[in-house]
C-alpha cells in the first residue's frame, strides 16, 4: 500500500507571502506615554515563544519578529530603551557545538514531485551559529526555547560543558553570565523596570508531541523536577510555587510587568491538520481486512468479556472494521487492557508476533489526535509485501497519537497553571494578557484585522509556522497588540498598535537568506 496520506491543500501561495503587504506610517513620538510603567529597561523572559523560534529552528527573522522585540519598537514611543536580542548568526537555524551540527535547520515551505506544497528542511546551507561562542553579555531577551518554568531558575542551565550530554541548554549556553547562572538570575541582573514572562508551555507540551510518552506528575505526585524526564508533565503546585518565584525575583526591585496565560497546545495545528480517518480503501480491500480482523471481533473480544478479563464497554470500543471510503488507523492504547499474554494462551493459542499487535490495539476516533510530525507514518509498508501496512495491520505506536485521555492530563495540567497565572497576576498587580482565548478565538472564526483574518489552519492561516506549534511573525504581532492593550489597562499607558498585515506568515522558498 503507497503512502499517500496527504493533509495539506493545495496552496495559494501569494496569499501567503512573508513580505509586507501594507505600508503603516509611524506615529509620532509624544503623542504616547508608559502611564505607571517604565518602558526604559524591558527584560523579556520565556522560552521558544517569547525567543522568536519558528519553523522548528532559532534563526534572525523570527528573533526580529518576535513579540518582545515588537513590543520594544512600540515602547520607544513611549520612553523606551534599546533592545537586545542574542542573535543567530543566520536565517538557517540550527547551531554548531565545537564544529559539530547539534540542532537542525529550520523549515521551509516546498513543492514535492507531485505538485504537493509542504514543510520540508533548509538544505541551502550549513549554520553558523556556534554554540560554545558566548556572546558575553546579558540580553533583553531572556527567551530560552526549549525552557520549562522550573529551568529558568535551574543554576547551570546554560553551562556550555552540559549541552552535549543534554544536561544544559544551547541556547542559554551562548549568553549565561557563568557556567553556573540561571536565566531569572542574569534577567534580575539587568534591574529591569519593565518585565514580561510567557512560561510553562513546554511543562506539558512535550508531553503532547511525544503523544503522550511520560509521567503525568500530577497522577504520581512527583514534585521534585530534578527527576522529571523531558516528556514529563510538570506537576501542577510545583509550576505555582516556580512562577511565584519568579515574579518575586522580578518585582523585587519595584519592576511591573506583564504575564501571558498558556494556550491550548491541542488546538495548535501540530494536533489539527492530519485526520484520524486517513486511510483510504476500496471495498475490496476493506473486505480483505475485516476477514483478516474477523476472529478478533467475534471469537477474542467476546471471550475475553464472557471470562471477565475485559469489560464488555471495553471489547466493544475494541472492535476493528474498515469500509469502502475513509478509515480510522488502528493505534496502540496504553490505557487498555494488554491482552498480548492472555491470548497466547489457550483457547485462543497466538503466536507472540500476532498477540502483540493485538495487545491493546483499536481503531482511533474523530476525538483523537495525531501529530503532524506522525503523518508519514500512516500508510507505510513495513515489509513490502503489503501485509504489514501501518496505522491498518499494524497499528501506530503510542508516541504517533495523543488519546483522549492524554489529552484530558495535558488540559487538567494547563488549567492549572493558567490559574495559578491568574491568581499571581493579580496579586501582584501586574498586567495580564488571555492568549489562551486568542487561539480559541484563532481554531475558530479568526482573528480579523483591516486587511484579512488569521487562522489556525495550518499554513494557509497565517497564524503559525511550519511546525505547527510555533506563531509566525503575523501571529506575534497579534500577540503584542494583546498585551499592549493589557497594558494600557492595567497601568493607563496609551501606545500605538500594529498592524499584523505589516508581517509575514511562511517562508515560500529555500531562499531564506
Amino acid at each position: 500500500m503507497k503512502n499517500n496520506i496527504k493533509y495539506l491543500a493545495v496552496l495559494a501561495l501569494g496569499l501567503v507571502a512573508c513580505e509586507p503587504e501594507f505600508d503603516n506610517p509611524i506615529d509620532e513620538p509624544g503623542v504616547f506615554t508608559s502611564g505607571e510603567a517604565d518602558f526604559s529597561n524591558y527584560v523579556a523572559l520565556g522560552n521558544s515563544l517569547t525567543a522568536g523560534f519558528a519553523d522548528n529552528a532559532l534563526y534572525i527573522t523570527g528573533q526580529e519578529n518576535s513579540y518582545p522585540n515588537i513590543l520594544a519598537g512600540q515602547f520607544e514611543l513611549a520612553g523606551g530603551g534599546e533592545f537586545t536580542q542574542p542573535l543567530m548568526a543566520d536565517n538557517t537555524g540550527g547551531a554548531l557545538l565545537g564544529g559539530t551540527q547539534i540542532l537542525g535547520n529550520r523549515l521551509v515551505l516546498a513543492v514535492d514531485a507531485e505538485g504537493n506544497p509542504g514543510p520540508v528542511t533548509y538544505t541551502g546551507g550549513m549554520p553558523t551559529t556556534e554554540i560554545s561562542n558566548n556572546l558575553g553579555s546579558s540580553f533583553n531577551n531572556m527567551g530560552v526555547p526549549g525552557a520549562k518554568s522550573y529551568h529558568l531558575a535551574a543554576p547551570g542551565y546554560g553551562n556550555v560543558a552540559g549541552v552535549a550530554a543534554g544536561l544544559a541548554n544551547p541556547y542559554f549556553a551562548r549568553f549565561a553570565s557563568a557556567a553556573d547562572a540561571t536565566v531569572i538570575g542574569d534577567a534580575v541582573a539587568q534591574s529591569p523596570t519593565f518585565f514580561s514572562l510567557w512560561i510553562g508551555n513546554n511543562d506539558i507540551l512535550s508531553f503532547a508531541t511525544s503523544g503522550g510518552v511520560g509521567e503525568d506528575h500530577n497522577v504520581t505526585g512527583n514534585i521534585d523536577p530534578a527527576t522529571y524526564g523531558s516528556t514529563d508533565i510538570t506537576n501542577s503546585n510545583v509550576f505555582a510555587s516556580v512562577y511565584n518565584d519568579l515574579l518575586a525575583a522580578l518585582t523585587a526591585g519595584g519592576a511591573k510587568g506583564v504575564v501571558l496565560n498558556l494556550p491550548s497546545v491541542t488546538s495548535l495545528p501540530f494536533f489539527t491538520t492530519v485526520p484520524t480517518n486517513a486511510v483510504p480503501l476500496d471495498a475490496q480491500t476493506a473486505a480483505f481486512l475485516n476477514s483478516q480482523f474477523a476472529a478478533y471481533n467475534t471469537q477474542i473480544l467476546p471471550g475475553l468479556a464472557g471470562l471477565g478479563l475485559i469489560s464488555a464497554e471495553e471489547a466493544g470500543s475494541r472492535q476493528i472494521n474498515f469500509v469502502a471510503g475513509q478509515n480510522f488507523v488502528t493505534i496502540v492504547d496504553e490505557s487498555l487492557t494488554d491482552i498480548s499474554a492472555i491470548i497466547q494462551g489457550p483457547p485462543f493459542n497466538l503466536d507472540p508476533q500476532t498477540a502483540g499487535l493485538l495487545g491493546q490495539l483499536r481503531q482511533a476516533t474523530s476525538s483523537d489526535l495525531i501529530p503532524l510530525t506522525s503523518a508519514g507514518n500512516i500508510g507505510v509498508d513495513l515489509a513490502g509485501d503489503g501485509t504489514l501496512i501501518s496505522g491498518v495491520s499494524v497499528p501506530l505506536g503510542d508516541a504517533d497519537v495523543l488519546t483522549v485521555a492524554e489529552q484530558a492530563a495535558v488540559a487538567n495540567a494547563q488549567d492549572a497553571y493558567n490559574a495559578a497565572i491568574r491568581a499571581l497576576a493579580t496579586a501582584n498587580g501586574l498586567a495580564f494578557v488571555d492568549v489562551k482565548s486568542l487561539l480559541q478565538q484563532a481554531a475558530g472564526s479568526g482573528i480579523p484585522f483591516d486587511s484579512g483574518v488569521v487562522t489556525s489552519t495550518f499554513v494557509t492561516g497565517g497564524g503559525f509556522s511550519l511546525d505547527g506549534v510555533h506563531p509566525s511573525p503575523r501571529a506575534h504581532a497579534i500577540v503584542a497588540n494583546a498585551v499592549m492593550e493589557a497594558i494600557e489597562d492595567t497601568y493607563g499607558a496609551s501606545l500605538p498598535s500594529v498592524n499584523p498585515g505589516d508581517f509575514g506568515t511562511v517562508t515560500l522558498s529555500n531562499d531564506v537568506n
